[in-house]
């Protein structure tokens, strides 16, 4: 992805936080209400995975390439 649409997406994300003054519950509400009206128009939502990757084990990283 370019840096426009990181920068586009990361200022919408900050305009929408400012308009609910920053409130976590508030901001939680809206989205879970914005959710609810996009599933019942007949949008797919599409839900998170069940199982997540796994964490990456960096401390194996750092030590398999600290003897270099």
């Amino acid at each position: 992805m370019s840096d426009t649409i990181i920068q586009e997406a990361r200022n919408i994300r900050e305009r929408h936080a400012a308009s609910l003054g920053y409130d976590l519950d508030r901001i939680y509400i809206d989205l879970k209400a914005r959710q609810e009206k996009h599933a019942a128009e007949g949008w797919a939502i599409v839900p998170p995975p069940a199982n997540p990757p796994p964490e990456p084990n960096l401390a194996l990283r750092r030590a398999r390439f600290a003897r270099r």
